[in-house]
């Protein structure tokens, strides 16, 4: 049996390091074709030295040319690419199997859209790609035959309970039940949430995060987003997706059926049970996570989501009831409005502010293209600098 070659698109973050984590423990299984990064040159060049990729793609093109040569003086045959031509190269070889999409943010969608138009096992932890391209992704997933796999937490339990991708996975759902922590501000005063720093809002509580994610986590919009990319992988309707807060994590989301059950996922909170369950599918695979155990977990409590604490999530629901475009307003203005709070540019609670404004200026389209989906997503872009600076000026 021929070995799996594996694309990781965002390998030097903590998605694609618990990637190359469960990868090492099955060596009989899979193969490492390809690992990209956008400007870390030397976590990428510690991988390609340990790994020996036949490419590796730094999406900067100074740092790709710094890493070539490293690699040459450390006599490391990996071919070396850059830019987006080179992660969509690396996403569509016709050698590549299985294409792990962990890209952060906008920048993912033109290389997991390439992976899905040639037809791979796409495992999807770039929630962004849904939420941006939204029906036309879809399309490009059945048109040519890819396998389109879950990774974010809460959408592979979601997947597990609706008979683990079986084709009558629909049949008698009533409702999604889409769980969040809540964060690491979800108890903090409401009068101390505007001077809350990037430090806090990233100090999540249970899960191990990149900072732009983990802010996401502090505002909720990582909730909302996954709504908008639950209505697509799912064929539903965003009023059958419902969040809760389960503050424990170890339930990663439930299913509803119209008998009155509820099937729920549950296991420690570590990337790499998801990622194993991809990688393998329908075959489970050992992950390195440690087993679940429930006596020492004791309570498990859920709440019902504070919309006053995170108005976040409205604006990402009313997001995926509009029109596809509104969407993509929501994606980049979030983007660019964690990005200058992280850079203290903008308080905490004017993050959700910014997106608002955005989105009243964001034209509506119901099936935009991908040249209307990359102008929208840089309009709005430019749109949420233009609110920031006028929120700099105001005080």
């Amino acid at each position: 049996m021929s070995l799996q070659q594996v694309t990781i698109l965002g390998a030097t973050g903590s998605v694609g390091s618990s990637t190359l984590d469960v990868l090492a423990r099955h060596p009989g299984k899979f193969n490492v074709f390809a690992l990209t990064a956008n400007n870390n040159v030397v976590g990428l060049l510690e991988l390609c030295l340990r790994f020996r990729p036949v490419f590796a793609v730094m999406y900067d093109k100074t740092a790709a040319q710094a890493l070539a040569a490293e690699l040459a003086r450390q006599r490391c045959d990996t071919s070396v690419l850059a830019g987006s031509e080179g992660l969509c190269h690396v996403a569509s070889c016709d050698e590549v199997d299985t294409v792990m999409a962990a890209i952060v943010g906008a920048a993912g969608l033109p290389s997991s859209l390439a992976a899905a138009k040639a037809g791979k096992r796409l495992l999807l932890a770039n929630k962004e790609s849904l939420v941006m391209s939204g029906a036309l992704f879809i399309d490009a997933v059945r048109a040519n035959g890819a396998q389109l796999l879950p990774i974010d937490s809460e959408h592979n339990a979601i997947f597990q309970c609706l008979a683990n991708g079986s084709e009558q996975h629909a049949a008698g759902v009533s409702k999604i039940l889409l769980t969040g922590s809540g964060g690491p501000l979800r108890t903090l005063p409401l009068e101390d949430l505007p001077s809350v720093t990037p430090d806090q809002a990233c100090a999540h509580p249970n899960w191990d995060m990149g900072r732009k994610i983990s802010v996401d986590s502090a505002t909720m919009m990582n909730k909302g987003l996954e709504l908008i990319e639950a209505r697509w992988l799912f064929d539903t309707s965003p009023e059958k997706i419902e969040i809760v807060i389960h503050p424990q994590s170890t339930i990663h989301s439930m299913v509803q059926y119209v008998d009155g059950s509820v099937v729920a996922q549950l296991g420690n909170p570590d990337m790499r049970t998801p990622i194993a369950h991809a990688l393998g599918w329908p075959v489970r695979l050992e992950s390195g996570v440690e087993p679940l155990d429930l006596i020492a977990q004791g309570d498990l409590t859920f709440e019902a989501l504070d919309r006053g604490r995170f108005p976040a999530v409205a604006l990402a629901e009313a997001a995926a009831r509009a029109p596809g475009s509104i969407s993509i307003g929501l994606n980049a203005a979030n983007e660019i409005a964690v990005e200058c709070f992280l850079h203290e540019l903008i308080r905490f609670t004017d993050i959700p502010i910014v997106i608002e404004a955005v989105l009243d200026q964001t034209e509506a389209m119901e099936t935009p293209t991908i040249e209307h989906i990359l102008s929208v997503d840089k309009e709005a872009r430019h749109k949420a600098r233009e609110q920031i600076g006028k929120l700099a000026k105001s005080r």
